[in-house]
């Protein structure tokens, strides 16, 4: 424990952000360089609880009040080791993880909790800074191939570990670069791009083989894969996007919010030819100077907002589904559960006027087919029926149009492409449509795995690393009998998080 009374002596404090009317000129990141008295002051926070249930917040299973001790001793070496043993990307969570962890912070029941992900994010970028995050080549080789599909989260985390052990490791990614929606999905503003590559370097230096521009069921055949290496992971995400089947949706002006991101970061990246997230040319599409409406109040509606205020749209409005969540945290998911409650991103900050409980009836356009506004109404609960679920119904009289000439529709999405690859190799499929897989991440294949949102659904980006890092464990007790990887018990997340 670092300081035992630093939580009663220091508050939580985050380093400033750049104001909004300035950061929105360009897609840097900017939030403003982390001091070291802000850094140790937060890191005495930590109470080091007899039962920190941190750890169990973080799907990675983080060994939270040891890194911050290390922080707060000022011993760089020590806190690095400690967070890679579980995470192997903090420079991603560190960014842009929603920090489970922090709500389950013991300190959050009555005071705000420690900034971990600040902590961690400082953390490795001073390992960076001191020559600490070095290429991790193994010492020997075990003779075993991996081909590992997709280089988002859950494949990049597959491949260190796997590589970390002594597996060749090739990584297949149909885009251009890697990255997975890391690279291609999450603005620059959020993740700078030059952090991704940063990883990759490293990643290629430690042996791991990288192969862009390479679809996998297009370009190869499945089976080629099947019959060349010893084990195949699949990581291809899940990028079947939902749709709102209503009228009007083929009108110009309404697209899915990913290939609006997609192709924003490839123009932010000087690349002259647009692509969206699965490597396919797309329509260039601007909000500037257009009155934006974002579908969705999840985090890529928020990317939305944030892209289209640095285009320099006319006005933006975000409407949701679902009522407008309280401001502090809900009774129903009380301490240590993730809350519901109001969130505000930087985004949000950036202007953006926010509707809840609003449903989309209909896309209104011209006659020249151009999207001009969206009829809308209100959404209510049903009172509930003894034994029966309250559901959503529209409020009559509620109805109205909202002006725009841009929609983006940010409303998740649905399972992995079933076409191609999943066909070819013939693979079970679960309820959702995304790859079936046993407690184990092997599919109905028995030399086939798959971890990330291809297999648990659309997730965080630290449940992928998670479901990574446990799915090349089972991939090298496949291949070896028997694993030195380490193992993190989701247990008793999964029953607080249900």
């Amino acid at each position: 424990m670092g300081k035992p009374t630093g939580f009663l002596e220091y508050t939580r404090e985050l380093p400033g952000n750049k104001a909004p009317k300035e950061r929105i000129k360009d897609y840097k990141e900017f939030v403003e360089p982390t001091s070291k008295e802000l850094i140790n002051k937060q890191s005495a926070r930590c109470m080091d609880c007899g039962v920190p249930f941190c750890h169990n917040g973080c799907p990675l299973g983080n060994i939270i009040p040891e890194f911050n001790d290390a922080v707060y001793q000022e011993n760089w070496k020590d806190a690095i080791d400690i967070l890679q043993s579980t995470n192997n990307f903090p420079e991603f969570t560190g960014r842009i993880c929603p920090a489970p962890c922090e709500a389950s912070c013991v300190l959050g029941i009555n005071q705000p909790p420690v900034a971990i992900e600040l902590i961690e994010k400082t953390i490795v970028e001073k390992a960076y800074e001191l020559g600490y995050i070095q290429p991790d080549i193994p010492e020997t080789r075990t003779g075993k191939k991996v081909a590992i599909v997709g280089s988002g989260p859950a494949g990049l985390a597959a491949a260190a570990q796997l590589n970390k052990v002594g597996h060749e490791v090739t990584v297949f990614e149909r885009a251009e670069e890697i990255g997975g929606l890391l690279r291609f999905g999450i603005p620059d503003f959020k993740l700078d791009k030059s952090v991704v590559q940063r990883r990759v370097d490293v990643m290629e230096k430690s042996g791991i083989i990288f192969k862009t521009n390479t679809n996998i069921g297009k370009d190869i055949p499945a089976k080629q894969l099947e019959e060349e290496y010893d084990a195949v992971v699949l990581a291809g995400g899940s990028t079947t996007p939902r749709d709102v089947p209503i009228k009007g949706r083929e009108l110009k002006g309404v697209y899915f919010a990913m290939d609006f991101l997609s192709q924003n970061n490839a123009r932010v990246a000087g690349k002259t030819e647009l692509k969206n997230h699965k490597g396919e040319s797309v329509e260039e599409v601007f909000a500037t100077d257009k009155d934006v409406l974002v579908i969705g109040g999840g985090d890529t509606g928020s990317d939305c907002v944030g892209t289209s205020n640095r285009h320099g749209a006319t006005s933006i409005t975000q409407i949701e589904l679902l009522e407008m969540p309280p401001l502090d945290r809900s009774e129903s998911t009380p301490w240590p559960l993730w809350p519901l409650k109001m969130r505000t991103s930087s985004s949000h900050e950036e202007g953006v006027q926010r509707q809840w409980a609003v449903f989309t009836k209909e896309f209104v356009g011209d006659e020249n087919g151009n999207l001009v506004g969206a009829r809308v109404c209100d959404m209510g609960w049903s009172d509930p029926q003894p034994g029966k679920k309250p559901h959503w119904e529209v409020i009559e009289g509620t109805e109205k149009v909202i002006p725009c000439n841009l929609a983006l529709l940010a409303i998740g999405f649905l399972h992995p492409d079933k076409a191609g690859m999943l066909e070819e190799l013939k693979l079970e499929l679960d309820e959702r449509g995304n790859v079936k897989c046993d407690e184990k991440y092997k599919t109905s294949n028995k030399k086939v795995f798959a971890a990330g949102d291809m297999r648990r659904g659309q997730s965080l980006v630290v449940w992928a690393i998670s479901e990574g890092r446990e799915c090349a464990r089972s991939v090298d007790e496949y291949l070896m009998g028997d694993s030195v990887l380490e193992a993190k018990d989701h247990s008793f997340f999964e029953v607080s998080h249900a």
